[in-house]
């Protein structure tokens, strides 16, 4: 495998993990706003969202700034654009459109698929170690 090929594969595991981590922020933000009157749930097209990061859409984090001479911030995130929200499927009273089962489900998927990403790199990254070292 030349560096080529493994900086490209190692580029769609970064992006696939950061788009699961931005994903599982929204997830838990939807949770502790579930009782939070007129909150929307929001989430991400995970494959939209990856597949923009490979295509270069999702520019790189940008920096907050705390005093007028600072380098000027940008959006919270780059995933920010993959942002929608979520279907309502039973309205509330006050407005919210949070279901808890949905986040909570939703919550857990992500997470595990998260933890197989990396579970994944840990893999590629040991046989590459066991490579160069001739094993």
């Amino acid at each position: 495998m030349t560096m080529t090929a493994i900086d490209r594969h190692l580029g769609f595991q970064q992006a696939a993990l950061n788009a699961r981590a931005y994903r599982q922020e929204l997830l838990a933000a939807n949770i502790a706003n579930a009782d939070t009157p007129h909150y929307k749930a929001r989430d991400i097209d995970f494959k939209e969202a990856l597949m923009g990061a490979l295509n270069g859409k999702v520019k790189p984090l940008a920096l907050a700034t705390s005093a007028p001479r600072h380098i000027e911030g940008g959006e919270k995130s780059p995933m920010t654009p993959f942002v929608k929200y979520r279907t309502e499927h039973q309205s509330a009273v006050d407005g919210n459109t949070v279901d808890m089962d949905t986040e909570r489900a939703a919550f857990a998927e992500n997470a595990v698929q998260y933890e197989a990403s990396l579970t994944f790199i840990n893999g590629l990254m040991r046989s590459m170690q066991q490579a160069i070292a001739g094993q």
